[in-house]
């Protein structure tokens, strides 16, 4: 009887192909009117000296499908560019972030892949955010505006700046054959997957990456949420643990980044938002991207699990690690304290 009812437990933890719920901190504006932001913004940007609290209380308080009507209105009345008019009046940090704000969500995480790649040099962990962090469906939405952006396909992009194992589990990722979510819960095949990671790690001498990038890029979340469950029967460590143990550098941040967005997506968020303000100077190209890209996704889930997690709130977080104008963006991004 036992047996039966935990399976039935188990049962309900399966969930659909149905698109994940959204929590965002930033939601269309009601009363919303294009033609209005857009003289708001002209006059703010011609204000002298530059009115930086108008352009933050519009931008940052209206959805991207807004945002896009308010761009449409600016270019037909003043026969310029909205981006190119804020270029011309911000600067540095703030002038990162409400750029961003002007890109739908794939646009952003494409401009941001390609930075990544640019120039001498990767930003590595900028890459394996993005890369391991998406969705099969944000994946490709990203890959078809990259095409279009930048006339180029993404995993070239990757196959070209990346190498080794590293540069197969991102090119897997990016091939998007991740299983959808399904109602039925195949124990057979979490066991086997179990034992096949801890057969391909752990037991062994070196390790069989094939069936790590394997299993990790191509089964469902929800399965792959009870296949590390059921790893601990096999092995004296987590999955995390072993990750740790196996391989080193990009590869073990990319798994690792892939096994915390699994198991909570919004917590490994949290995580790096903290990481990227626990020095005097944060790392505000970090903190830029994570509040723009899930402002309208699931930032309040990211605030909660912030909160719980660190024992303050985000909102305290960035008043105490940033100044100034960016500050008062990225609050108000934030959408308030906990």
């Amino acid at each position: 009887m036992a047996l039966v009812s935990e399976f039935l437990g188990q049962l309900t933890l399966a969930y659909g192909g149905e698109k994940e719920p959204k929590f965002p901190t930033v939601v269309p504006a009601r009363d919303f009117d294009p033609g209005r932001d857009a003289a708001r913004i002209d006059a703010a940007i011609k204000t002298k000296g530059v009115d930086e609290q108008t352009l933050i209380d519009i931008l940052t308080r209206r959805s991207w499908e807004q945002r896009k009507e308010i761009c449409f209105e600016y270019e037909r009345f003043s026969k310029k560019d909205l981006a190119a008019a804020l270029k011309g009046a911000l600067s540095g940090s703030l002038e990162a972030l409400m750029l961003g704000l002007l890109k739908s969500p794939a646009e952003y995480d494409a401009a941001e892949l390609k930075a990544s790649m640019k120039g001498l040099g990767t930003d590595e962990e900028a890459l394996i955010e993005l890369v391991c962090s998406r969705s099969n469906e944000e994946m490709l939405n990203i890959k078809k505006v990259y095409r279009d952006l930048f006339k180029k396909e993404l995993e070239k992009d990757v196959a070209g700046d990346t190498s080794g194992d590293f540069a197969k589990l991102l090119l897997a990722l990016l091939q998007t054959k991740r299983d959808e979510p399904t109602n039925v819960v195949d124990y057979e095949k979490i066991d086997a997957d179990a034992q096949a990671l801890y057969s391909a790690g752990v037991e062994r001498k070196g390790t069989d990456l094939v069936t790590w990038i394997g299993i990790m890029s191509q089964r469902s979340v929800p399965h792959l949420q009870k296949v590390f469950d059921r790893y601990k029967s096999y092995s004296p460590y987590d999955m995390k643990e072993s990750i740790r143990k196996e391989v080193k550098g990009d590869l073990e941040k990319s798994f690792l980044t892939l096994v915390e967005s699994f198991e909570n997506r919004q917590l490994y968020f949290a995580n790096r938002l903290n990481d990227a303000m626990k020095t005097k100077g944060a790392k505000e190209k970090v903190v830029t991207r994570i509040l723009v890209s899930r402002c309208e996704v699931d930032l309040m889930k990211i605030r909660t699990e912030f909160k719980r997690q660190h024992r303050r709130s985000l909102y305290q977080t960035i008043t105490e690690h940033t100044k100034g104008d960016y500050q008062k963006a990225l609050l108000s991004l934030c959408g308030g304290d906990d």
